[in-house]
């Protein structure tokens, strides 16, 4: 349940025109940085948040049940921005960042609600606009801990665990079948899952004259 100050719920129910949202980020590193969609800086709980032009919050995601919450924010930032420059990123520092999203009175700062917090998933930047997708605190129930046996492949079509090169594959889709990784992708070295797993067709089976019968692989 939110500690929202009554006064500060007042202006939410007015529907005041002098709230803004604040973003506070807490890097890797301890550095703690701040944004916000107003025109002036915003000081909340002591952290500056910049102003940032073009800032826009997408929808948040599974706010019930058992998905991970998500928040996606865009901006375009100033080259100038020395907090969020391609070299802090690259070096990991808003890996799994703490991500606070605040309700601000940007006239009375002190009047604030915390609205949403969770961490940095995704991150990415191209021509001075930043894409940030977050998780929120259910999004480590969803987390795979371990391996499972499946016939189907747990790699991610082009990630580091499968290999395939998207360029050379361009607008390709993979269904995670045996049967797709070496005959489309020519990639079965790299699958990772386990085709040869028994299924239901192989409990319901029943001997049969002929044929191998040596318990080697079936392939």
């Amino acid at each position: 349940m939110r500690d929202i100050p009554e006064e500060m719920a007042a202006r939410i129910e007015s529907g005041a025109a002098t709230l803004c949202h604040a973003w506070r980020v807490t890097r890797a590193d301890g550095v703690a940085l701040g944004f916000t969609d107003h025109d002036q800086v915003l000081a909340v709980d002591g952290t500056p948040c910049s102003p940032i032009e073009g800032f826009e919050a997408g929808a948040r995601e599974g706010e019930a049940g058992f998905e991970p919450g998500s928040l996606t924010l865009a901006g375009h930032l100033g080259e100038g921005d020395d907090a969020l420059t391609e070299a802090a990123i690259g070096a990991g520092l808003f890996d799994r960042a703490r991500v606070e999203l605040w309700r601000v009175d940007w006239m009375r700062p002190d009047l604030k609600v915390r609205l949403w917090v969770g961490r940095i998933r995704a991150l990415k930047r191209e021509g001075g606009r930043l894409t940030v997708e977050l998780e929120g605190p259910l999004a480590a129930l969803d987390r795979q801990i371990g391996r499972t046996y499946g016939r189907l492949c747990e790699a991610r079509l082009g990630d580091g665990r499968c290999g395939v090169d998207l360029e050379a594959h361009p607008g390709a889709r993979c269904d995670k079948r045996w049967e797709t990784c070496v005959g489309t992708f020519g990639n079965g070295v790299n699958f990772r899952g386990f085709p040869d797993t028994p299924g239901d067709d192989f409990i319901a089976a029943h001997p049969v004259d002929g044929g191998r019968h040596d318990g080697r692989s079936r392939r």
